[in-house]
């Protein structure tokens, strides 16, 4: 197919994952609609780029971005829908405040199922692919990251229900899965962390400090990848002939996925 002539929805598109795909859909010759919350400058130098407010929190604002989007595109079709958009919620259940747990399942969770629901006709109209990105904590949940173990589990369910469902009707459903990335979306999720068990009980806080020590010291040496690794592996599954169901995005992705099979003890 000849890119230059088809477009690309991508949320969360101010950073990390989000411009780096943008910014490798752009050289590839798509036209792309950046889904920001809030002007993103570093956005509008890249040819082709075109940023769209929406806040995947809100189902009237989704609805809005995509009748923008649509008129936009005069009546064309959306080759692709990047469901990019979610936040990292860490540590203990028992310490995680409710409407920490409620912001991760809003943006995780219910964000992408709007953008679905609202950007279908669009990939219908254009043949398109819906694309949600995953994460390893989804087959493979981790202590301390439960929120968004269960955040992305259900997104994954979601788009295993959703690619049976559109298949008949020309929509491809893909689940891209990265490993640890070097974005700022980590930084967040420790400043958020800390904030919450600042505020927790210091007595149920002390049941689980060394723990927590411990986890942090292990992500401290983790060594993340480019951003653009896991943009390149968007755009493969964009533009493969027959693409896969799943498509891993980091080295790390692979040893994961082979431990959350192991029993749990041996696990």
């Amino acid at each position: 197919m000849s890119t230059n002539t088809r477009a690309v929805f991508v949320t969360g598109a101010a950073g990390g994952i989000g411009t780096a795909t943008a910014r490798a859909l752009s050289e590839r010759g798509y036209r792309v609609y950046a889904g920001v919350r809030a002007e993103a400058p570093h956005l509008r130098d890249l040819d082709g780029v075109e940023q769209v407010r929406i806040d995947v929190t809100d189902p009237d604002n989704v609805a809005a971005a995509a009748d923008e989007v649509a008129r936009r595109q005069d009546g064309e079709g959306l080759a692709g829908v990047v469901n990019n958009a979610g936040v990292i919620v860490q540590g203990p259940l028992e310490l995680v405040p409710a409407e920490e747990l409620h912001r991760q399942f809003a943006i995780n969770v219910f964000g992408p199922a709007e953008v679905t629901r609202a950007f279908a006709p669009l990939l219908r109209a254009g043949g398109g692919r819906l694309i949600n990105i995953s994460a390893p904590t989804a087959r493979l949940a981790m202590p301390f990251a439960g929120p968004i173990s269960a955040s992305k589990a259900a997104l994954d369910a979601l788009s295993d229900a959703a690619r049976v469902e559109l298949a008949a009707q020309g929509v491809a459903v893909i689940t891209v899965v990265p490993g640890s990335v070097e974005t700022g979306i980590f930084t967040k999720a420790s400043a958020a962390a800390e904030t919450a068990l600042a505020a927790a009980d210091p007595a149920r806080l002390a049941l689980y400090r060394r723990q927590i020590e411990a986890v942090d010291a292990a992500v401290a040496r983790m060594r993340g990848a480019k951003p653009d690794r896991v943009a390149r592996t968007i755009v493969r599954a964009l533009e493969a002939n027959r693409p896969r169901p799943r498509y891993a995005a980091g080295s790390d992705v692979r040893p994961a996925l082979i431990l959350a099979r192991l029993p749990f003890r041996l696990r």
